[in-house]
């Protein structure tokens, strides 16, 4: 792959990871899946790095799911490799301590979706369309199906699988799959005010914070509560959290350090 194909840059405390195969549709190669974990995992060792963007270069499409000529395809040993690499590429945003915001500058569909609900925090352009054609070729939106399923509900989420029909953006907001729908000159001065927003954050207090809501899900109310209440112990112990407590009284800015 050239190593143009996936491009990753950090500035003001965000990393910027952006698909760059405009010709493609920004299709998943399996070396861009495997970079796409990489730069994952240095977002996550890097303190310098506070949140995470994540898009398409161009204005047509975000991403249009696995390369089939290759990811599809896996190799001689294991045909399900690339499927798995994409899998766990999944799991390994699902589970990535610091947040990561989507902006879908474009069409968003199969694999993309997964990217997209894989994120914390997703933007999109309001004239855009979501879908899942994966049955039309004959697959099943396996892994992403979970996601969709989590976000959308079982029966909104199967008409969308079973059919393989586009959505509209003020559907997939209706949904839940997106947090905000916009137009097209408003969605990067609304995602640069989000990132900056969210690297004001303490590192520490939305790393406890995810882990603790992470551990939640599946869970019956009242087990939640219980969990949820011990993390909370756990932040307010951080300095980070009597950093802001103290600067609330005092009436200024905080200075997280992220402990």
């Amino acid at each position: 792959m050239s190593a143009e194909h996936l491009l990753y840059d950090v500035k003001d405390s965000i990393a910027y990871i952006t698909m760059n195969r405009e010709e493609k549709r920004n299709a998943l190669s399996i070396e861009m899946i495997e970079k796409f974990s990489e730069y994952i995992k240095i977002a996550e060792d890097d303190n310098n790095v506070r949140v995470i963007s994540v898009t398409g270069i161009g204005e047509k499409c975000f991403c249009a799911g696995a390369d089939l000529g290759s990811t599809m395809s896996g190799d001689n040993d294991d045909p399900l490799s690339g499927t798995k690499k994409y899998a766990n590429l999944l799991k390994q945003m699902h589970k990535f301590p610091k947040p990561i915001l989507g902006r879908v500058n474009g069409h968003c569909l199969a694999g993309g979706i997964g990217l997209m609900l894989s994120c914390d925090i997703v933007i999109a352009r309001d004239d855009i369309k979501f879908g899942t054609p994966e049955v039309n070729v004959g697959l099943f939106p396996m892994m992403i199906g979970a996601l969709i399923l989590r976000d959308a509900g079982l029966k909104r989420a199967m008409k969308m699988i079973l059919t393989g029909e586009k959505i509209s953006a003020a559907d997939a907001l209706s949904m839940g799959l997106v947090s905000q729908i916009l137009p097209k000159q408003d969605i990067d001065n609304e995602v640069d005010r989000l990132l900056h927003l969210l690297a004001e954050k303490s590192p520490v207090g939305i790393r406890l914070g995810k882990e603790a809501l992470g551990k939640i899900e599946q869970r019956g109310i009242e087990e939640s509560i219980d969990i949820l209440c011990a993390s909370l112990g756990a932040v307010i112990s951080t300095e980070d959290a009597i950093e802001g407590i103290t600067a609330f009284i005092e009436k200024r800015k905080p200075d997280f350090k992220g402990k």
